[in-house]
């Protein structure tokens, strides 16, 4: 085994390596600090996961080859399943370490909560904080399978959190596959949580499995085996490989134990044509658990109505935007070889050290004004006037000036218009449908008073949006206004509204 000499690094002349997170079989995560990273940017550490084509010593020019495409299709998955609620992919690039090895590398968001399978070792979850978690997760995987991504490795390990632990996001789509691809069927995830499916070998054993074309209930599956972790705090492994049929003793007196059996149940048949075939077909039976343990425990509160769909949950710097599309080559594509530099090389890390010069601009030289000359007689040359420096400063002023009033003018007329603006980063603008009647407000706060109402079935228009509330335009009412006083904009709860695909 051959490891990556990147400890206390510099990569690419802009990410710090802190630790090793962990390895793979052909992959090394670390945590790394953005030396270009804006303060308090929420991106300051990310994670680098480098490919390590020596990993296991039996390196040969094809299994470099498909590990070298499989890590470029991870970074193209990423891409087309980009959402609040998945992973995003903030670069890639390619390096050497130390000791010349060449090595391409992926930039990832870090979540520093951890994952939810700790996290549910160390406390139970109450129904409402896991049916919470489910939604999102639910929200991202079936926009995966609208771009006809399988995840096909969803467990609670892949499942992570953000610092303040109330968003959670996929992780982990290196073995994602696309839906429509023919290639053989691999043994993939951990076995706790894999269907039968994912290994075509069980199909003689069972005589269950008469086909192993992969769809979505893979990942209804999987998701099923995790949601049994999220409401027990235990494993499954009692029914690996086979259907969920109870749950731990101490949880069968629970008013909701009966409807959650019988949804994982279905959700975990060995014959994927049995199981929910759409996530947000398991999401709606599942979340009728809300109102079973609301109406024991809260009979008083009047219950909000469910979203037809699972909706997204967003956390501080979420983009919509991609980043450059990677294009890994090989090493002999690279005309590279191990410990060798030939042909045009990757940039080297560097060691972070105080005394390197490569991690600090160069100091202009200080030059040295030698003492005047004393003057030989009194008849000095006539002094040259030279405006050009003046020059140069007023024409500065000047486009100062100009790009001050059009940037003015600019924000005035975003303002006008009604879509907002911002000097730190673009909004992005979506389109919805309200599925109730829902209060709108001046600001996200439910303790300011109602400045209008965006009743059931209006389109709206959102342009903003802070944590899971959505600043709106009412585009289109959907019936006619009760007070004409009443504000066409503002900030309404994202839950009661349904973003367009």
């Amino acid at each position: 085994m051959r490891d990556l000499q990147l400890q206390n690094c510099r990569l690419s002349q802009r990410y710090d390596i802190r630790e090793l997170l962990g390895r793979g079989s052909y992959a090394e995560i670390y945590v790394a600090r953005d030396s270009m990273a804006a303060p308090n940017s929420p991106h300051e550490l990310v994670v680098i996961k480098a490919l390590n084509v020596y990993m296991q010593n039996d390196l040969d020019p094809d299994l470099e080859r498909t590990l070298v495409e499989n890590f470029q299709n991870e970074a193209i998955a990423l891409d087309n399943v980009r959402h609040p609620n998945t992973i995003s992919r903030l670069g890639h690039g390619t390096a050497r370490d130390l000791r010349g090895t060449v090595f391409h590398y992926l930039v990832l968001e870090y979540m520093p909560g951890g994952d939810l399978s700790k996290y549910c070792q160390n406390q139970r979850l109450s129904v409402a904080r896991a049916l919470d978690y489910l939604e999102q997760v639910c929200s991202g995987i079936s926009h995966a399978h609208k771009k006809n991504v399988i995840h096909r490795d969803i467990k609670p390990q892949n499942l992570l959190l953000t610092a303040e632990q109330d968003i959670v996001k996929i992780a982990d789509f290196g073995v994602a596959r696309f839906g429509h691809s023919e290639s053989p069927i691999t043994r993939v995830g951990t076995n706790i949580y894999a269907p039968p499916e994912h290994s075509p070998m069980l199909a003689g054993k069972t005589q269950e499995l008469a086909y192993n074309e992969l769809t979505p209930a893979a990942d209804v599956y999987s998701l099923a085996k995790s949601t049994y972790v999220l409401f027990t705090s235990e494993s499954p492994r009692y029914f690996a490989n086979h259907p969920v049929t109870e749950l731990p003793f101490s949880f069968r007196q629970e008013p909701w134990a009966d409807e959650l059996t019988k949804v994982l149940n279905r959700a975990t048949q060995n014959d994927p044509r049995n199981r929910f075939q759409d996530i947000n077909d398991f999401w709606n039976e599942l979340s009728k658990l809300r109102y079973i343990d609301e109406e024991v425990s809260l009979n008083t509160r009047i219950s909000a109505k469910r979203s037809a769909a699972p909706q997204p949950h967003f956390a501080k710097g979420y983009s919509p935007n991609t980043p450059v599309k990677p294009k890994f080559n090989t090493s002999r594509d690279l005309k590279l070889k191990p410990h060798l530099t030939i042909g045009q090389n990757p940039p080297l890390v560097v060691e972070i050290n105080e005394k390197n010069p490569l991690l600090k601009p160069a100091r202009p030289p200080v030059l040295e004004i030698p003492p005047a000359e004393p003057a030989v007689n009194n008849l000095a040359k006539p002094e040259v006037h030279r405006p050009r420096k003046n020059f140069f400063r007023a024409a500065a002023v000047f486009v100062i000036l100009v790009g001050l009033f059009a940037g003015s003018l600019y924000a005035t007329y975003n303002y006008l218009v009604g879509t907002g603006f911002s000097f730190f980063g673009s909004q992005s603008v979506q389109l919805g449908t309200a599925t109730s009647d829902i209060n709108l407000r001046e600001t996200p706060d439910t303790t300011r008073e109602a400045i209008g109402l965006v009743t059931r079935n209006s389109r709206v228009e959102v342009v903003n949006i802070q944590n899971n509330w959505y600043q709106i335009v009412i585009i289109q009412h959907g019936r006619p206004k009760a007070d004409p006083r009443f504000a066409d904009r503002g900030w309404a709860h994202g839950r009661y509204i349904n973003l367009d695909d």
